[in-house]
């Protein structure tokens, strides 16, 4: 599959998720165990896809989507994580890697996929990243301000150049830099 196809198919999960990222940033969903997938038509489908074809990361995505949908973190997480091995140079798949951990609250995990994502945006992505980068910065200055204030305030102060409208990241510079 072409890495075009793979972006626009991204954009579309994105656009069509977009009011769950901002509620995602906003509050903490439930974890949930995976007791959906089996009775998901959707899931079913996808997953007879990708049984046929392991690499066929378009399924792969579509499939990942579909488990975040249900709430299904541990094998949302496990399908980004098999397309991350297919496309190691897509920053996307880590950013939904980090959403989910995030959203499983593993902490720890998602702090780790957010930089994965940071460093794997390609200069030339920036300009259409610029807010998950933003949110990316902000969440590792949030986990890391009472163990590296330093580092903190070096994110944060990259949160806001990516996205000075958000509130919460102009909030924790504040607290950082009082």
């Amino acid at each position: 599959m072409k890495m075009s196809k793979i972006n626009s198919l991204f954009l579309g999960l994105i656009l069509a998720g977009s009011v769950g990222l901002v509620n995602a940033q906003t509050t903490q969903p439930e974890t949930s165990t995976a007791t959906s997938q089996s009775t998901n038509p959707t899931i079913e489908g996808l997953k007879k896809q990708v049984e046929a074809n392991p690499k066929d990361t378009e399924s792969l995505a579509k499939l990942a989507a579909a488990y975040q949908d249900a709430s299904d973190w541990t094998n949302a997480i496990d399908t980004w994580k098999k397309i991350s091995a297919l496309l190691p140079d897509w920053a996307p798949s880590y950013y939904s890697q980090a959403y989910a951990y995030q959203s499983a609250k593993d902490d720890a995990n998602a702090k780790l996929a957010y930089e994965k994502y940071i460093a794997t945006v390609k200069p030339e992505e920036v300009e259409q990243n610029k807010k998950n980068l933003a949110y990316a910065y902000f969440y590792i200055a949030f986990a890391e301000q009472k163990t590296d204030p330093n580092k903190a305030k070096e994110h944060i102060a990259k949160s806001i150049q990516y996205d000075p409208t958000n509130e919460d990241a102009v909030k924790l510079s504040k607290a950082l830099n009082s």
